[in-house]
């Protein structure tokens, strides 16, 4: 029998963007999956329902990948689909397998000769780009900074120079409760006239995407505390 096919479902970046993320196709293709391996039992749940699922929650099978369950990337995972049956992939938000731990479950299943589909979704990482102005021919990803304010402030400087040598778009994120000491530590740290792109809170109701000098910045830094995040970087 072959085996079934590992399908990678975005969820929503916010509260309240179910209708600008949920696609006709994605609705169609989780009710003909009962069986998940996700980040967050919860957050899964809840986005399976807002999508539309017709299943009976109660039929479903849920495996847990969350942070404690990391070191457990195991064949029971991964039984269903070696047994003919798709199984969708969810992170806690956006999509699977970008600045996420289910890349994991994504390696090993291509590993197992389990067909791989990703599904069309919210890439807060795409969508800060896409709405900076910056390059998107050249750009890299960091994921998080050092949190040592020396090497934070170091590791600013370094993206900075990479951006003016290379014309590239250096992109990073911060816990969201770290957003505004982050934010002190660029316009500190960096060229007055370096370009900083601030993406937050992407789809919500209180998205806020702006791209200004680190000068202009200066005159009025926004209060970021608390709200997802992504600094894009460029000269």
């Amino acid at each position: 029998m072959p085996a079934g096919t590992l399908y990678l479902i975005p969820v929503p970046l916010a509260d309240d963007a179910s209708a600008k993320s949920f696609t006709p196709y994605l609705v169609d293709t989780i009710n003909n999956i009962k069986e998940y391996i996700v980040e967050n039992e919860k957050t899964a749940r809840r986005c399976l329902k807002e999508a539309g699922l017709k299943t009976p929650q109660s039929e479903l099978i849920i495996h847990d990948y969350g942070k404690h369950n990391r070191d457990k990337l195991n064949n029971d995972f991964f039984k269903g689909l070696l047994a003919g049956n798709d199984v969708g992939l969810m992170s806690e938000a956006g999509c699977p397998g970008i600045a996420d731990p289910g890349a994991d479950v994504v390696a090993e299943a291509h590993r197992k000769g389990i067909k791989v589909v990703p599904l069309v979704g919210p890439s807060s990482i795409l969508l800060a780009l896409m709405a900076s102005g910056f390059s998107g021919q050249s750009f890299t990803f960091h994921g998080y900074l050092p949190i040592d304010k020396v090497e934070r402030a170091k590791r600013i400087k370094e993206l900075e120079a990479l951006a003016e040598r290379n014309k590239q778009t250096q992109m990073f994120i911060e816990t969201p409760f770290r957003n505004n000491p982050m934010l002190e530590e660029i316009l500190k740290s960096g060229n007055p006239k370096t370009l900083l792109c601030i993406a937050c809170n992407i789809t919500g109701v209180d998205e806020m995407i702006a791209t200004k000098t680190l000068a202009d910045w200066k005159k009025q830094p926004p209060d970021l505390h608390k709200k997802p995040t992504i600094f894009l970087l460029f000269r």
